[in-house]
């Protein structure tokens, strides 16, 4: 067989062609398999949004849980303010004697004030309450467990002197 210049060069464009092709078909792989991982991407997105969504919604609501009985008192405050400062506006205007409703309402400011002081001082007391009933249980718990200690050391101490006295009377009646 000779080889001459003329087959080596159509062997080596056949062989480019070739590779040109492959260059291609791998380019076009990598370009699906891209979609396709963009696809599952996406589609991980979308699978996992209801839960993160539904977790958040579930945090948000116990953050405003916690904060509502705050916003409530808060809000009864600036209503109380609003309310008076309705009150002496509506007296400055209409020079009207206000000063019953304004006292009536001061009097329900005091009652609210006292009553939340009066709860913080109930929660004070019950924390109180546990700490000393904790430390009674405490004390209780270690006096008993000395006592159990005391009853087997007499036990013990019971048994050793009854087990020389119980061998004597065998001896006797033998």
């Amino acid at each position: 067989m000779a080889c001459t210049l003329e087959k080596v060069l159509g062997d080596a464009r056949t062989l480019l062609e070739r590779l040109k092709e492959h260059d291609n078909a791998a380019e076009g792989l990598i370009e699906q398999s891209g979609v396709l991982n963009q696809r599952v991407q996406s589609m991980k997105e979308v699978g996992n949004a209801p839960l993160d969504k539904h977790s958040e919604d579930t945090s948000e609501i116990q953050e405003l849980t916690k904060y509502k009985p705050h916003h409530q008192y808060t809000l009864e405050l600036i209503m109380g303010r609003y309310r008076k400062q309705m009150l002496q506006l509506i007296m400055v205007k209409k020079e009207l004697d206000t000063k019953p409703v304004l006292t009536l309402h001061e009097d329900h400011a005091k009652e609210v004030q006292n009553q939340v002081e009066r709860i913080c001082e109930m929660g004070q007391m019950m924390r109180k309450a546990v700490q000393v009933d904790d430390q009674h249980y405490c004390s209780v718990r270690e006096r008993l467990a000395q006592l159990e200690i005391e009853n087997k050391e007499l036990q013990d101490l019971l048994a050793i002197n009854f087990l020389p006295l119980c061998c004597s009377i065998a001896v006797h009646i033998k």
